[in-house]
């Protein structure tokens, strides 16, 4: 399998917060590109088996073809995922991480298990990654670790030392406050990544009028919305095509 050139660009990084289900369907092309090349652009099919997969997945999910769909849609918007032109057959998708998140192929590796499952132990996560780029050792590990929290691209979830629990930062706002108090590390009021505003309230991640709410209210509207949000699109394409 040809690696990927390492990106040279200084320039702002390009990555942004993603929702749950957008963290899926890009750890599953990244994960796929990896283990299982042949495979690999992946049709909408495809992804819906690697999203829904029981093993290396937390949580376990019941996506469909309409969902996936859709979130190829938006990360294509945001220039993390191209389709290919398969003259005339299904099509087929790829990721666009290296150059999106500017990493190295192991620490892609690294980024697409915690997008895959989440936060977890220093141990686990070598575990788990080592199955798409080796990694020789935990120090090793802790080695890559350190260079993407310094970036910004993960974060510490419990201090440092045997059993440090670590994750990714693509968390909308609400959603990493609440994460962060349920590990026992509290974030600051308006701790952001790449591409979010000083004040997230009015785009859609604090809602207006609850700005004031506990972060786990936050992160569940949150989420409610999102899924309406995908409901009232699945039922247009459904009315759509019955008529």
């Amino acid at each position: 399998m040809t690696t990927p050139p390492v990106p040279q660009s200084t320039s702002a990084p390009r990555w942004k917060p993603l929702d749950p289900h957008q963290r899926r369907v890009l750890g599953v092309l990244i994960e796929k590109a990896k283990t299982t090349p042949a495979g690999y652009p992946m049709t909408v099919n495809a992804i819906v088996t690697g999203c829904n997969q029981k093993n290396n997945r937390d949580p376990v999910t019941a996506y469909d073809d309409f969902d996936v769909e859709k979130v190829l849609s938006e990360l294509q918007t945001l220039g993390v995922v191209q389709e290919i032109d398969w003259v005339g057959r299904v099509a087929k998708y790829k990721h666009l991480a290296y150059a999106w998140f500017g990493v190295r192929p192991v620490e892609l590796g690294v980024l697409a298990e915690l997008l895959l499952r989440g936060g977890q132990t220093l141990g686990e996560l070598r575990t788990r990654a080592a199955r798409m780029e080796p990694i020789e050792d935990l120090a090793a590990l802790q080695t890559i670790v350190s260079g993407l929290i310094e970036r910004k691209l993960m974060i510490e979830l419990t201090p440092p030392g045997r059993g440090q629990m670590v994750s990714h930062n693509l968390y909308a706002p609400g959603e990493l406050a609440a994460l962060k108090e349920q590990h026992g590390a509290p974030a600051a009021r308006h701790e952001r990544g790449p591409g979010v505003p000083e004040a997230a309230i009015g785009d859609g991640s604090v809602p207006p009028g609850v700005s004031h709410a506990s972060p786990e209210i936050l992160a569940e509207i949150t989420a409610l919305r999102s899924e309406i949000a995908r409901l009232a699109e699945r039922i247009e394409k459904i009315e759509t095509r019955s008529g």
